[in-house]
């Protein structure tokens, strides 16, 4: 038995229970975190999961139940509580200012600041840990200035600097490239080897499996069971996790394609800011074929997909579909050519929170028959779709009538994805539809794209997570700063690792004939 399990934890929550009006989230959960382990918490969407490592940090007071730290009970009212006591959390999102230093941003609301700021000795500090845990980033870089991963690095040094011993990382690796989530690992490997302790909260079950010594599996607010993070299957995990055997094998059939549906032609378009988003990017898809996009979070993904969806202007190029430009045609114009258009952001961009069931439906379909009469809406038969979707789609509602905002993630994304689905379009452009799901709702997303393919859609996948675009693309593509660094016409024949090499800006030509490394 690792040495680890025999010591007394640094934290113990025992008895942990916090109800939100009706909803029960935890409901006297047994957790705990010893010295130099990583203790994983697993669960599907809703479990429970974020509700106790928000109690742990902070953000949450339990209805009932005691946290002890190194065997002292303590109460936390803030974060600011919990990091005093030893517990830092590096959110998924995270929590640092652009327009600041690597430095600043370390030393950013800690008490007792002098008027002149230490930055030499802070700067030392910073090299001092980064050397110790091979987290290497320029303290005088500004934040916005640094890759995704250096800025993770940033959000573990600093809770490290705040001399934090228990570290809760939420979906740690899910913006990273194959080589940043191994230098992630080792990095956790050496914290915990100095005797912290680790919170590993992941969807990715052979990451989980990877890095974990404890795995703690909750089910609709409860633990279902504590087990060894050695000699387990994904199979076991997902089982206990769903409560049902999980089929993770992708079974795609062979399919003769057919007629081009998407091409675009040198297409460029801007961010938000102005900024050059997509640069000259060229591609083609054709039915009953998956395009998979795989690149790191902000590389011109989303405004690929806006732009080919109609939401987005594009300054150069052309869009063209079924053989008609549709270059600067009205967002409806795509929808009536047969596009859907599944975004990352479901509760922005897919779904309008404070709308229900039926008015969420009639966004996109308002001007069909037999929605439309006219001048007027037929609620009737919205009412009569929207009820075959939420049964043929599995949502879980209380009716109809209940605002978007009431229903679970998964919930939401499952109606988003009817609603996309429901009149058979020939161009489905889909953004991270799996994104937050857990294996039991991913899996079903999955098959609903997979069945689109049979039946003849083009599909444009963009996806951070590698295993579900590899699995699930017949071709495969890859972004950086908005441009393709290469499209691989079997999937099956490239490794992750020449993908990351890919993502990380290093064309297709080199990263395969490994001249280059990260």
């Amino acid at each position: 038995m690792d040495s680890s399990m025999q010591q007394a934890p640094l934290v113990e929550m025992r008895g942990i229970s916090k109800a939100f009006a009706t909803v029960r989230a935890n409901a006297g959960i047994d957790f705990d975190v010893r010295p130099g382990e990583v203790h994983t918490l697993l669960g599907e969407n809703g479990a429970g999961k974020s509700t106790l490592m928000n109690i742990l940090n902070g953000l949450y007071i339990p209805d009932s139940g005691t946290i002890r730290v190194k065997g002292e009970n303590r109460r936390f009212s803030s974060p600011r509580d919990a990091i005093a006591a030893g517990i830092g959390m590096v959110h998924q999102h995270f929590m640092l200012v652009q327009v600041l230093t690597v430095w600043e941003n370390m030393i950013m609301g800690l008490p007792g600041l002098e008027a002149i700021l230490p930055k030499k000795t802070v700067i030392k500090r910073i090299q001092d840990i980064s050397t110790r845990y091979g987290l290497g980033v320029e303290p005088e870089a500004r934040v916005w200035q640094l890759s995704v991963g250096e800025q993770q690095r940033v959000e573990i040094l600093k809770m490290l600097y705040r001399r934090a011993e228990i570290l809760v990382l939420d979906e740690p690796t899910s913006v990273l490239t194959p080589q940043e989530v191994h230098h992630l690992f080792n990095t956790i490997r050496q914290m915990t080897a100095e005797g912290h302790g680790v919170v590993f909260i992941s969807h990715k079950l052979d990451e989980v499996m990877e890095i974990s010594d404890r795995i703690t599996i909750l089910r609709k607010g409860e633990v279902v069971e504590t087990l060894s993070g050695r000699n387990v299957s994904k199979e076991e995990l997902a089982e206990k996790m769903v409560g049902r055997k999980v089929v993770f094998a992708v079974d795609k059939t062979v399919l003769n394609l057919g007629e081009t549906v998407l091409e675009t032609d040198g297409v460029c378009a801007l961010n938000d800011r102005g900024l050059p988003a997509v640069r000259n990017l060229s591609l083609s898809i054709r039915e009953g074929e998956i395009l998979g996009i795989a690149g790191i979070a902000g590389n011109g993904q989303r405004e690929l997909c806006e732009a080919l969806s109609g939401l987005r202007p594009i300054q150069f190029g052309r869009v063209i579909l079924m053989g008609v430009d549709m270059t600067g045609a009205h967002p409806i114009e795509f929808i009536k050519a047969g596009v859907g258009y599944i975004p990352a952001d479901r509760k922005g961009t897919g779904l309008v929170g404070s709308m229900n069931l039926r008015e969420n439906f009639n966004l996109k379909n308002f001007w069909r028959k037999p929605y439309s009469r006219g001048i007027f809406l037929s609620w009737e038969n919205v009412a009569g779709e929207t009820g075959r979707i939420v049964e043929r789609f599995g949502v879980a509602t209380p009716g109809l009538g209940v605002p978007v905002r009431n229903l679970s993630g998964g919930n939401q994304q499952r109606l988003m994805l009817g609603r996309e689905l429901s009149g058979t379009p020939r161009l489905i452009v889909a953004m991270q539809p799996t994104w937050g799901l857990d294996v039991g709702a991913t899996e079903f997303v999955r098959d609903q794209l997979l069945r689109q393919r049979e039946r003849g859609a083009a599909i444009l996948l963009v996806s951070e997570d590698l295993e579900e675009v590899m699995a699930l693309s017949d071709r495969l593509a890859v972004i950086h700063k908005g441009e393709i660094m290469g499209v691989v016409d079997d999937p099956r024949g490239v490794t992750e690792e020449e993908l990351g090499l890919m993502m990380a800006g290093i064309p297709m030509s080199a990263a395969v004939r490994g001249e280059r490394s990260l």
